[in-house]
């Protein structure tokens, strides 16, 4: 859910707008900083390095094997010892080049100094460094770095401030959770009616907290929206703060988590004081999973970045006053693993359901996002709304631009009904692959089949939801696809219908082994599905005469590695066998059942598995045209037909377009454009 309002408004004023017209104070770039503070301390390590290999004897290495060579054969010339370090010079060799270096054990050269004092013209010997001098000169580099490091944290803390301390290094709510106004108004948030009437009394109590305090209620401190992805929880939120007219300050839950522990709790404070010198106001959460889980149900410690900003989020909250004018609103959609002690009153006192649209709801939607989108007039976005069932606001609007760049690729000047049917299907089951994916004769000859079984039993079988489209055009993953849509929003299945999706499911495969004498892995996803739908029958939905109403199924709500570690089992193994057989006899039932309306239909499959193979995709009313009796000639005409009323329609519209625009009566010329169709009076 959505709506078209300028999201680039929304953010911090100008400079100059905030806190009596003077302009803030800039922090420092800190990304600068940091950069240079990296090249000193780059420049350090080089200049360190380089000074130990210039300060140490000139020339190369030499082994112990050819140092004890050069001594036997009488080539040294001269041995300069210091410790364990020796440098051996050679005769006949002038200048740097011709010393060597060498390390050898302090014993050993004790052992045979005297040897070597006699054997060798120039012995110079010096016991070893103290142990002072060597552990200054091996530290010095990282004292060095320590000292540099601390000068330029001193230097950013006075340019930022003591109050900040290390934490701008980190970041903090200041940068993240900036002070907005929404533009969001309720119009712009459509398809959740009753969430928008239960939080109408916080818009209330936000505007005149008055009215509230004389009769001594207390407004809810946190109210929790929860919902699928996509459902408009953010967008509700800002229409809260936007219809208030109060400062709205927002942080993502993974916004409090960084490297440093600590960090989170420092910016829930930083945030909530921020909030309360602008009071009213409101805070948002948004994915508060990412904080408030469950504490204490890790194989690990508890005591985390994470439940320490839990903890700071509730001593926050505890801290509110009856007076005080902020209420904390946060989004999820796993309200299951949600700590207690966030739910519990006084802290999020009320748990609002954003659910998903129906089908009155997806029409307000399609209506909100078509405002800006030229719309042509054949469009009925009511028949787009009961065809999207299943569809969040979030895929309302992607539907609604996807036919808007669809229309625009075309060079059509409005949206056509047709671009909203094609956008629906690319949202719903992926994008066409005409031209990526070509498929072989054989292949091409099996999808048909394939997809004429599924094709003819969601045509014949009462059960099953009413067929929308057939096709052997690649899309998303598949190769080919059949589309059922249903007439209205459903909110459970009953036994029969479950039936009748698994027999549809096994068509695919039964049409295969009858027409094309093989079968492929073409039927993968449909026996995975089939699968999945007969043990939810068997194990959650107690469907089975055999097993009775009981729930064999396995808690989905233990989402933690303790949990799932430490639970145990719901059933026995022997009940296992049970099930496993209660599944596999009601999918052979329902492959029977789905190879009997097969072969008794033998003659419509095959007609309509070779009318795919010449015109790829097949509405649902064609389909039944094949059952009927008609052939490819029939359909080929009636498609020429409506492509010319199509184009006939759009060359009027067009043409309507370009008549000049007679000018009103007070002398203003009236839009450009009609209305399109869901834009407010």
């Amino acid at each position: 859910m959505g709506s078209d309002y300028d999201k680039d408004k929304i953010g911090p004023p100008p400079p100059g707008e905030r806190g009596g017209g003077s302009q803030a104070p800039q922090r420092p770039r800190i990304g600068r900083q940091l950069l240079l503070w990296l090249l000193v301390m780059g420049a350090v390590l080089v200049g360190v390095s380089m000074f130990k290999r210039l300060g140490g004897p000139p020339g190369g290495g030499m082994t112990v094997k050819d140092f004890y060579s050069h001594m036997d054969s009488g080539k040294v010339a001269a041995l300069r010892i210091r410790g364990t370090h020796v440098t051996v010079t050679l005769k006949g060799a002038e200048g740097p080049t011709g010393k060597k270096q060498i390390v050898l054990p302090e014993e050993e050269i004790a052992r045979k100094l005297e040897k070597w004092s006699h054997s060798v013209p120039s012995v110079d010997y010096k016991e070893s460094d103290t142990t002072m001098a060597l552990v200054l000169w091996n530290i010095l580099p990282l004292l060095l770095l320590v000292v540099l490091m601390l000068y330029f944290f001193n230097r950013h803390m006075r340019s930022v401030g003591a109050r900040e301390g290390w934490m701008p290094f980190v970041g903090n709510s200041t940068e993240k959770a900036r002070k907005e106004k929404p533009d969001v108004r309720f119009d712009d948030v459509a398809g959740v009616q009753e969430a928008k009437e239960e939080v109408q009394e916080i818009v209330e109590f936000l505007r005149n907290p008055e009215k509230f305090q004389v009769v001594g209620g207390r407004i809810p401190r946190g109210i929790l929206l929860v919902g699928a992805p996509g459902t408009g929880k953010t967008l509700l939120a800002q229409a809260i703060a936007g219809e208030a007219d109060v400062p709205f300050y927002s942080l993502c839950g993974s916004d409090f988590v960084e490297l440093f522990v600590g960090v989170g709790a420092a910016r829930v404070r930083d945030l909530f004081r921020k909030a309360r010198e602008n009071q009213p106001s409101i805070i948002f959460l948004d994915e508060i999973d990412a904080v408030g889980r469950k504490r204490g149900t890790g194989l690990g410690g508890g005591h985390d970045e994470r439940e320490q900003t839990l903890n700071a989020i509730l001593s926050e909250m505890d801290g509110f006053t009856r007076d005080t004018g902020i209420i904390v609103l946060a989004a999820t959609n796993r309200p299951d693993v949600l700590d207690p002690a966030l739910l519990r009153p006084g802290r999020f006192d009320r748990e609002i359901m954003v659910d998903m649209p129906d089908v009155r709801g997806r029409e307000a939607i399609l209506k909100v996002h078509a405002r800006g989108v030229k719309m042509a007039g054949s469009v009925i976005l009511k028949d787009i709304a009961r065809g999207t069932p299943g569809f969040t606001g979030a895929d309302l609007e992607a539907l609604i631009n996807e036919a808007a760049i669809r229309a625009a690729m075309q060079g059509q000047q409005k949206v056509s009904m047709a671009n909203l049917e094609e956008a629906r299907d690319k949202v719903r089951f992926g994008r066409q692959k005409k031209h990526s994916r070509v498929m072989s004769a054989e292949d091409k000859k099996l999808t048909a089949y394939h997809e004429a079984g599924h094709a003819l039993i969601a045509k014949l079988h009462e059960d099953v939801e009413p067929l929308h489209k057939v096709t052997i055009i690649p899309r998303g993953v598949a190769m080919g696809m059949t589309m059922v849509l249903p007439e209205k929003d459903k909110y459970g299945l009953r036994k029969r219908e479950c039936f009748g999706q698994i027999i549809m499911m096994m068509a695919g495969r039964v049409a295969e082994e009858m027409f094309c004498g093989d079968i492929s892995s073409g039927a993968e996803d449909d026996i995975e599905k089939a699968t999945e739908l007969a043990r939810s029958m068997i194990t959650r939905w107690g469907m089975s005469k055999e097993l009775g109403p009981i729930s064999y199924a396995e808690s989905e709500r233990h989402v933690f590695l303790g949990n799932e570690i430490t639970r145990g089992k719901l059933h026995s193994e022997r009940m296992a066998e049970k099930i496993d057989e209660e599944v596999r006899l009601l999918l052979m039932e329902c492959y029977q059942m789905s190879r009997q309306m097969c072969e008794e239909n033998a003659d419509g499959l095959r007609r309509i598995a070779e009318v795919l193979l010449e015109l790829e995709t097949l509405s649902g009313d064609e389909v039944a045209r094949i059952l009927a009796g008609d052939g490819v000639d029939e359909l080929r005409v009636e498609r020429e037909a409506a492509e010319k009323m199509a184009a006939a329609e759009q060359a009027r519209e067009e043409e309507k377009e370009k008549e000049p625009v007679p000018e009103s009566d007070e002398g203003a010329a009236p839009e450009e454009y009609p209305r399109p169709l869901g834009s407010p009076a």
